[in-house]
């Protein structure tokens, strides 16, 4: 990090001083040196400020009591539906147990090619969900009705607020949501609900994503951490409600 800060120094020293006529000259050097800058601290460990993100439009991981219909294409005596173990297992025909919580389900069929192909040459096995953790999102703090409702639909903060019964008479009008943005961590971000209710700002009442958490406080919150950790296998979000 004190390399890092060092060259910012000297990267703001530079386009004090520059003269006009270099700065084109100097652009995409700038930019590269920036951009490997930004690696540097994104290889490092991620911290409250650089969580490390994930992949756009992710793949559903598999969950605790998600349901999987196994097919064999050559071996249809193998067919077998199976449910995760609240340990993430699962329990297979002639093979025993599978690891695959967290798993997306293209990784579920390479470890299921893995595993019985000690016992099948080159298995040719399909997997569907049949049943899985449905889109919800999660309201807490001062809020009428607390608790996990089904995300059924395209739905904005103030909606979210709307279903989880509204705000309690002491509630302030100050939001927080909570979304996820890696396996290990969750961004946090501040909305004015009064302002978007009286037609300000309208683009800042944002739709809720599955997993999201919104969460109103009693009392006005001017300091908070704008990424939190978060735990992947239970959805909490450690730090909540005190910010």
């Amino acid at each position: 990090m004190a390399k890092i800060k060092v060259f910012a120094l000297g990267l703001v020293v530079f386009l004090v001083c520059a003269p006009s006529n270099l700065w084109s000259q100097q652009t995409a050097a700038i930019t590269s040196a920036a951009a490997s800058s930004r690696s540097a601290v994104s290889a490092g460990a991620a911290s409250d400020d650089r969580p490390v993100l994930q992949q756009r439009n992710p793949r559903y991981q598999v969950q605790r009591d998600d349901v999987m219909a196994i097919t064999f294409a050559l071996s249809p005596e193998l067919n077998q539906t199976v449910t995760i173990q609240p340990d993430g297992y699962i329990n297979l025909q002639n093979v025993g147990s599978l690891y695959v919580q967290g798993m997306t389900v293209p990784e579920v069929v390479e470890a299921l090619k893995k595993i019985y192909s000690k016992t099948l040459h080159d298995p040719i096995i399909d997997v569907d969900l049949k049943d899985f953790q449905k889109p919800y999102f999660v309201a807490l703090g001062q809020v009428q009705k607390p608790g996990q409702y089904d995300l059924r639909y395209d739905m904005t903060v103030t909606e979210a607020i709307s279903v989880a019964g509204g705000f309690t008479p002491g509630a302030k009008t100050q939001v927080f949501l909570y979304h996820r943005v890696s396996n290990e961590w969750a961004e946090v971000k501040e909305l004015n609900i009064k302002q978007i209710l009286q037609g300000k700002n309208i683009n800042e009442d944002a739709h809720m994503m599955p997993g999201d958490m919104i969460f109103v406080p009693e009392k006005f919150i001017s300091k908070f951490r704008k990424y939190v950790p978060y735990s992947i296998g239970t959805g909490l979000y450690p730090g909540v409600p005190t910010l």
